[in-house]
Parts: C-alpha cells; sequence; structure tokens
C-alpha cells in the first residue's frame, strides 16, 4: 500500500477533473487524478485519444473537441492514475483506492470531486429484458470498442442524448425502427419562458434543431408525445408498445433504447455526509456547495455533473472555478490574476448554462416513467424488488429508503442503490403524501464498489 501526498487530488477525468487539474497545474499545485478508466476523458470523451477517424466521423465534433483537453492535461505534467476505483473518500481527504488488484492510500490538502453523471433510470413494463439498455450505455459501447448493434433499434424517451444516439447511429449507417419520444405540446409551453435565455446561446440551440432535420432527412419514424411506454417480450425485448395521439402502437424490435435525461452521480458526497437537497427541477437529489464547489469549508470540492446536471463546457469552468479557489487558499496568485482569471471564467460558466433551464422544463421526465404505475415493474433491479413492494412497505410504515433495506434488502445489491434510489425516493413520497426532500435518501458508507477481503487487508 502507498500513500502520496499532492496539493489537490481529483477523483475523476471527464472534462470537469481535466479541467481542474489543469488550471491547478496552472497556478504550480501538485496534483493527482484519479478514474476508473485506463484513458483520460471520462464518458463524454472516452476514448477520444485513441478514437479511430471513422469513429470520430460517427461521433461528432463535440466529441473530436475533447482530444484538446486529454492533450492540454497531458502536458499539464499532473500525475494520472489510471483504472483506479476509488472505494472511499474521507473527510481527513485521505482517498482508498484499488489499482490492479492492489489497494492504495492517496492524500490531497484539497480534492475535487468531479465524479460526473449517470442514467435516470427508466423503470417501465419490460426494462429489465435482455435486449433492453440505456441509450448512454450504447454510445459507451460506440466510443469504447465501436460496437454498433447488428440490428435496427428503437429509441424511446426524451432528452438530447436520445436524438444525438439516433444521428450517430445514421452517421454509421444504420437503420432506425422508430425514435419515440415523451415530449409534448405542454413540455414546449413550459419550457417556453426559459427561451429567450436560451436564444442566447443559439448555437446549442441550433445543434438541436439540425439534429431532429436530419432524423427527417433520413425517413426516421418520429412519434413525439408517447405516453405508455412498456417493453414486451417473453425471454427478451420484442416490440416496443406506447399509445401515441390515442392510438396504442407496437414496433417490433428486438433492441430497445431508453433514455430520459441524466441525473449526478451524488455516491461519494453522500458518504461524505454532505448536505443535500432534492431539486425540483432536475428532479435529483443535488449536493449543497459554495459558489466554487467546496462542500462545509473542508476544502473538499465538487464540480461538474455529479454537482448538477450542467453539460460538458459548464463542467470544465466549474472545474477550473474550484481550482483557482484552491490555489487561492494556497497563497499562490496574486489577487490581481486571480480575479482576472475568475472573472474569466464565470463568464464563460454563465454563457453554457443559459440554455439549461430550457432544456429541464423541455425534456422533464414523465412521472409515470419515474414512479412505475404498475405493481409489477423491477424498481431494484439487484434485488429484484418490485414498486409494489415498495408502496407494500409504506402501507405498513415505511418512512425512508434506508428502511426499505429491512423490510426487502432494497439497495443492498452490488450498484448499493445508484440505479433505485431516486426512484424509491419518489415512490416513497407519492405513497406518504410528502416531498422527496423529507423522505431522504439511502444512507451510503465505504465501500463504494465492491472489495475483496484480501484487498481490503492490504
Amino acid at each position: 500500500m502507498t500513500n502520496e501526498l499532492f496539493d489537490l487530488v481529483v477523483v475523476g477525468a471527464g472534462p470537469a477533473g481535466l479541467s481542474a487539474a489543469i488550471e491547478a497545474r496552472h497556478w504550480g499545485l501538485s496534483v493527482a487524478v484519479l478514474d476508473e478508466q485506463p484513458a483520460a476523458g471520462g464518458q463524454i470523451y472516452r476514448n477520444v485519444d485513441k478514437a479511430s477517424a471513422t469513429l470520430r466521423t460517427i461521433l461528432g465534433d463535440d466529441y473530436v473537441a475533447g482530444a484538446a483537453l486529454t492533450k492540454a492535461f497531458t502536458a499539464s505534467g499532473a500525475r494520472h492514475i489510471p483504472s483506479a476505483s476509488v472505494w472511499n473518500v474521507g473527510r481527513d481527504r485521505k482517498i482508498s483506492y484499488l489499482q490492479d488488484g492492489s489497494g492504495h492510500v492517496i492524500e490531497g490538502r484539497a480534492i475535487v470531486l468531479a465524479s460526473g453523471a449517470m442514467e435516470r433510470p427508466f423503470p417501465v413494463p419490460g426494462w429489465t429484458l435482455p435486449g433492453v439498455m440505456g441509450a448512454g450505455a450504447a454510445q459507451i459501447l460506440i466510443k469504447s470498442a465501436g460496437a454498433l448493434p447488428r440490428e435496427p433499434a428503437v429509441l424511446a424517451g426524451c432528452g438530447p442524448l436520445l436524438y444525438l444516439l439516433a444521428v450517430q447511429y445514421l452517421q454509421a449507417g444504420l437503420q432506425l425502427q422508430a425514435v419515440v419520444h415523451t415530449t409534448t405540446r405542454a413540455d414546449y409551453l413550459r419550457a417556453a419562458p426559459h427561451l429567450p435565455e436560451a436564444l442566447r446561446g443559439w448555437k446549442d440551440l441550433q445543434k438541436g434543431v439540425g439534429m431532429l432535420r436530419q432524423l427527417r432527412r433520413h425517413g426516421v419514424r418520429v412519434y413525439a408525445g408517447a405516453e405508455g411506454i412498456a417493453v414486451k417480450g417473453e425471454q427478451r425485448a420484442e416490440a416496443l408498445c406506447f399509445t401515441h395521439k390515442g392510438v396504442a402502437r407496437r414496433i417490433d424490435a428486438s433492441l430497445v433504447l431508453l433514455h430520459q435525461g441524466v441525473v449526478p452521480n451524488t455516491q461519494i458526497s453522500w458518504s461524505l455526509r454532505a448536505k443535500h437537497h432534492w431539486s425540483d427541477a432536475q428532479l435529483c437529489w443535488i449536493p449543497d456547495t459554495d459558489e466554487y464547489g467546496e462542500i462545509d469549508d473542508s476544502q473538499i470540492y465538487i464540480a461538474g455533473d455529479s454537482r448538477g446536471i450542467v453539460g460538458a463546457k459548464a463542467s470544465a469552468a466549474q472545474g477550473r472555478l474550484a481550482a483557482i479557489s484552491i490555489a487561492s487558499k494556497f497563497q499562490r496568485p496574486n489577487v490581481a490574476d486571480r480575479r482576472l482569471r475568475e472573472q474569466q471564467v464565470r463568464g464563460e460558466l454563465q454563457m453554457h448554462l443559459r440554455i439549461r433551464p430550457f432544456l429541464d422544463a423541455l425534456y422533464r421526465p414523465k412521472d409515470a416513467h419515474r414512479m412505475p404505475i404498475d405493481d409489477s415493474v423491477i424498481v431494484c433491479r439487484c434485488e429484484e424488488v418490485s414498486a409494489g413492494q415498495i408502496r407494500k412497505y409504506v402501507e405498513v410504515g415505511c418512512q425512508g429508503p434506508n428502511q426499505t433495506k429491512a423490510f426487502g434488502r432494497c439497495g443492498m445489491g452490488p450498484c448499493q442503490g445508484r440505479l433505485c434510489g431516486l426512484t424509491v425516493t419518489e415512490l416513497i413520497a407519492q405513497g406518504r403524501g410528502v416531498s422527496a426532500q423529507e423522505v431522504g435518501y439511502y444512507r451510503i458508507r465505504p465501500p463504494l464498489k465492491p472489495v475483496t477481503l484480501g484487498e481490503l487487508a492490504g
């Protein structure tokens, strides 16, 4: 076991983590970056340095732009610790991680947590069948291995990633069965008040409009405002069923890709006992931090989508702001330099955040797709706990997610509640007739990832 000390230790090598590391090195801090992947880039820019020309064409310019960030990180002199699985982060700023089967400990005078986002659960009938997966997971297969489906897929849900993946499949020469999205006229009306501010970031809006045009140009069937989404099949996915304009529809497909946005990966911040609040805008838990991302004057910062969904460019700006704050506390930059740098980064951050309220309102996931109406729908995939069982727990006095563990092991599987946590919170809140804030979340404890006794002893 090793135990090293750095001025700054960053967890996560995505846009926020890499940007924090580069900025901290600019001010002369010693930096180490831990990441589970073998190469820097995070989920957004996964494998960007090794991607072939064909793959770059398929994934598009926004993906290719990540190469500049990974190149700057390599040149920064920060230490990169790849294939590192972090299983504990302490308030003493010591981080325990596994690498190549061995246990290690690293310590930072400051820490930036940049663990990013994860796909929001989409618990609808049939979502656990073979042949059903998240659109984000499907995109990761393209980035990491150039893996593309052999049969036409149907994409269902809402959010920009749904359309992005559809366009990327078309770029790869694949056929799509259909794109079934849940966005309705009411969603557009709800988002309308945010449109003037979003138009100030018109380039992002233009990209979205361009993706929809590509779908139409390729003749892809698009069903808008779909309701009652369900996957049918006995042993595996056979069809996607839904209601469109009052008509029940069925699209035969053996590959169904579901998506209804992403949510912050907050497992580490919960394990640190940081305060969190329920965001009604993003329908998820968000850690409480100051304007730089710091938790409770602890020298532990959160940056990027793990602090609330903001997107890649805004995440990078948040990472830089955190590093500027840390460098200032260590008295590295002079006041004039720091203020100028901070002003520039804040300007970039505000520019990239302009479209966020519009997107949050437009692509708000439907209640029935977050809190299953059908009691038989599995909520906790690890322990096979259904929505009906959660409701029964509430009927006999269950007050929050932690108690569901005692009732039926919900949240106690290998994912430690990552996939079911939000659904369980909302189901209990719905059953009790109270807010999600009052219900709370699982009490997350280390190890955050599975660890063998041998590794722990080491």
